[in-house]
């Protein structure tokens, strides 16, 4: 029997919004946050290792970040990941320690910024309707195999539709919240 488990499919969908707030504290807003660079990846020790494995991350100032970087092999590697990373910082090391000073936002980059917010959103989307795609599938699956009736795979239609609807509004809802902080700093 493949009967649709809504408990589940809550907890995926819930998952690519958790995953979307992730992504939005990695957008930097003018301010200096460790959640800037917790996505970064470096290449160390032959692999793509994030920076928060290789260093640890913390706020001095207000506009300034700072990598404590435990392996000095890699301070070149975390620099460059760091340039390259697409958020528009300039390391600057400092024996172990890199510093990041962070610059106030200029118009072109907050437009950047609010375009690179909407691709996570839409992202996110992408994701929540490949989980009632699944959700959907198993409904059909069920009534073909006799499980369920016409009329019950009708309402878990309905049901796995609304919670869907609920996710992306949410989704919409955080992407618009995130748009707003970038335009006021």
């Amino acid at each position: 029997m493949a009967e649709v488990d809504m408990k589940d499919l809550e907890r995926r969908m819930s998952g690519a919004y958790d995953m979307l707030g992730k992504e939005f504290s990695g957008l930097r807003t003018g301010r200096a946050s460790t959640g800037l660079l917790e996505n970064v990846q470096v290449e160390a020790y032959g692999s793509q290792t994030p920076l928060t494995q290789v260093g640890s991350i913390s706020v001095p100032e207000a506009r300034l970040l700072t990598i404590q970087v435990w392996d000095a092999n890699l301070i070149k590697p975390v620099e460059k990941a760091i340039a390259n990373s697409g958020l528009g910082l300039n390391p600057q090391p400092d024996g172990n320690l890199i510093r990041v000073p962070i610059p106030d936002l200029t118009e072109e980059r907050r437009i950047e910024l609010a375009k690179v917010a909407g691709s996570y959103s839409e992202n996110a989307k992408i994701s929540v309707r490949n989980v009632r795609r699944d959700g959907m599938e198993t409904v059909k699956k069920s009534e073909k195999d006799g499980d369920i009736s016409e009329d019950d795979r009708k309402r878990l239609e309905d049901e796995v539709q609304k919670l869907t609807d609920n996710w992306v509004k949410k989704i919409d809802e955080a992407f618009v919240k995130k748009e707003e902080e970038i335009k006021q700093v």
